[in-house]
């Protein structure tokens, strides 16, 4: 696909019929399940993805870090994907009913030891968001036809607790003072692996 901003949702679900195979940060057995929502958003003629980042805690593994709404399963969800949907909610205020989903990409295995299923959607937008400020700090989009250059990203090594040698993590290039890596970069990555299938 060379236009990314020219595909349709149905092009878009077509490509999601046939996600890629799982990935991961570190080749580990995650064995916690989690779910974030991929979502699409329409910005000037140009298809955008909605990213969120977290606020800084001490307690926070994830501290003030991009990521997708998302977060892990509960008993109560009736799959991954209702996950994705409720923790969204939860963090950002999108109704369940404003957004469509489109489909799922492969399973991602992060370094924290989650299970990551990602549910790709699309939803309104602008969009009156009503932030949880114990989740996050601050919502925001970025282009997908920036995140698809390739000169956009790189790997990196980083030191992580637990990892006896630097693990090779995703990092893109700062976009509006965020920077997107680990495993928000390599489902970014795979997303647009997808589309481009």
């Amino acid at each position: 696909m060379n236009n990314l901003d020219s595909l349709t949702l149905a092009e878009i679900t077509q490509c999601l019929c046939q996600p890629g195979g799982a990935t991961h940060d570190v080749p580990l057995q995650a064995n916690r399940d989690a779910g974030v929502l991929v979502p699409f958003v329409r910005v000037a003629e140009s298809w955008h993805l909605v990213f969120i980042r977290r606020p800084k805690s001490e307690r926070d593994y994830h501290s003030g870090q991009v990521a997708f709404a998302g977060g892990k399963r509960d008993l109560s969800d009736s799959d991954l994907c209702m996950t994705a949907l409720r923790e969204a909610y939860e963090e950002i205020g999108v109704a369940m009913q404003d957004v469509t989903i489109l489909g799922q990409l492969g399973i991602h295995h992060s370094a924290s030891r989650y299970r990551i299923t990602p549910t790709v959607g699309v939803m309104p937008w602008p969009y009156e968001l009503t932030l949880n400020p114990l989740e996050v700090a601050r919502v925001f989009t970025i282009p997908l036809r920036w995140l698809a250059q390739p000169h956009h990203h790189e790997i990196r090594y980083r030191e992580l607790a637990g990892f006896a040698e630097p693990v090779p993590m995703v990092y893109f290039q700062e976009y509006d003072g965020e920077v997107l890596w680990g495993a928000t970069a390599r489902i970014t990555l795979s997303l647009l692996a997808c589309l481009r299938a």
